[in-house]
């Protein structure tokens, strides 16, 4: 049975953050809960799974500021409960830290999530928190990451330094889960380190704003977040099991804004630590980079809609088996309705350059119906017919998704 990454100390930064909050103050709570359902048109790859599913998701936040709002406590919680998938019902502590503003400086201790990079189409730089990845495809959602964060702001930039203590194991779906991408089961992970998901992780990042570009330098070193699987059947039994080795990760990212255009780029080089599990993983030392634009055209016609054009292009040194972005180029187009309801519409296609079958596409919409309730409409389409292609796992995967989220 796969299992979903365990944060023995993400509870116990909650509570402790929770009761470490002195009384008074200004306090906020707020959240939302909402249902999705996904619909998959083709046939699974396994029987045991399902053409679709639903699921129930439970999403509060508590804020709260004292000492003359110098000092604050954020909690926000996670739950969701999926009716097919048992590693998709699964609870999160996405926040639970004090923060304290002082002069020139800002300190959080605690659990959160930070979000590092700038394009569109893959997020190569953002690298403190472990992917949620029964939540969403894309990588975008991120589990809890405890850390003692401080960041010192200077004239000369503002500069992250990281301490980030216990480790996330990625989460994988079940054996009747869908994007499940694996025809065997998972098992639990493998550390190139002793001291394992306790581990001690360090991250540091310069970042700074000169006229109207924006420039960030990154190094992170310990337990990489992308997991390298290989075959384990040293039990008797052929399970694919996820090994997580130590590595140094040094990134660039870059944004211009020039007019309406916004030139965006990410680079990275991941020096993998030595190990003897690495021949088995296919891991080696490699170099991504992702760079483009976003061309926005205001107003169109006087209709008060906002369209921005994205074109960005992904390079990964690793072979297309291990990197589904290693040449591929990303086309798409952003609206933004900007009425009351905040009507937005995402599209895009990524084609696969080398390999010329493989490509993907998405489509995000949602709208605001009252003053409480969003919907969303996504679909997802995953197209290979490469063995050797990353994307050829998904192939029987796309799906289409509707959310209805009520915000309190």
């Amino acid at each position: 049975m796969a299992r979903t990454g365990q944060a023995r100390t993400a509870p116990l930064w909650a509570l402790a953050a929770f009761l470490a909050a002195p009384p008074g103050g200004h306090a906020e709570v707020q959240g939302y809960v909402g249902i999705q359902s996904r619909w998959f048109p083709d046939t699974p790859l396994d029987q045991r799974q399902r053409s679709a599913s639903q699921s129930l998701v439970v999403v509060p936040e508590w804020y709260q500021q004292f000492n003359n709002g110098d000092d604050s406590i954020n909690i926000k919680l996670f739950y969701r409960h999926d009716h097919n998938d048992p590693e998709r019902r699964h609870g999160d502590v996405r926040e639970a830290y004090w923060r304290h503003v002082g002069g020139g400086y800002e300190l959080t201790v605690g659990v959160n999530t930070l979000f590092w990079g700038v394009t569109e189409s893959r997020h190569l730089v953002d690298i403190v928190n472990q992917t949620d990845q029964v939540e969403a495809p894309d990588g975008e959602e991120k589990l809890g990451q405890a850390m003692i964060h401080l960041a010192l702001l200077k004239d000369w930039g503002v500069l992250d330094l990281l301490v980030l203590p216990g480790f996330r194991e990625r989460t994988f779906a079940g054996e009747a889960g869908r994007l499940r991408s694996i025809p065997v089961t998972v098992e639990e992970g493998v550390y190139a380190s002793s001291d394992g998901d306790e581990h001690i992780d360090t991250a540091l990042r310069w970042s700074h704003y000169v006229n109207d570009v924006s420039v960030g330098l990154s190094v992170f070193r310990g337990t990489s977040r992308e997991p390298l699987l290989f075959l384990d059947s040293e039990r008797g039994e052929a399970v694919l099991r996820p090994y997580y080795p130590q590595m140094q990760q040094s990134g660039l990212d870059v944004q211009y804004v020039n007019g309406d255009w916004l030139w965006k780029l990410e680079a990275i080089y991941r020096d993998y630590l030595g190990n003897k599990l690495l021949s088995r993983t296919l891991a080696t030392d490699f170099a991504a980079t992702t760079f483009g634009f976003e061309k926005t055209t205001v107003d169109i016609a006087g209709s008060g809609w906002d369209l921005g054009w994205i074109a960005e292009y992904s390079y990964d040194s690793r072979p297309a088996s291990v990197a589904p972005f290693d040449d591929d180029l990303f086309l798409g187009a952003r609206l933004s309705l900007n009425d009351i309801a905040g009507s937005e519409l995402l599209m895009g296609v990524s084609q696969d350059l080398t390999v010329n079958d493989a490509h993907l596409a998405v489509v995000e919409g949602s709208t605001r119906v009252g003053t409480a309730t969003r919907i969303s409409l996504e679909l997802n389409y995953f197209h290979s017919n490469s063995p050797e292609d990353a994307l050829f796992p998904l192939r029987q995967d796309s799906f289409v998704e509707l959310g209805i989220d009520y915000y309190f």
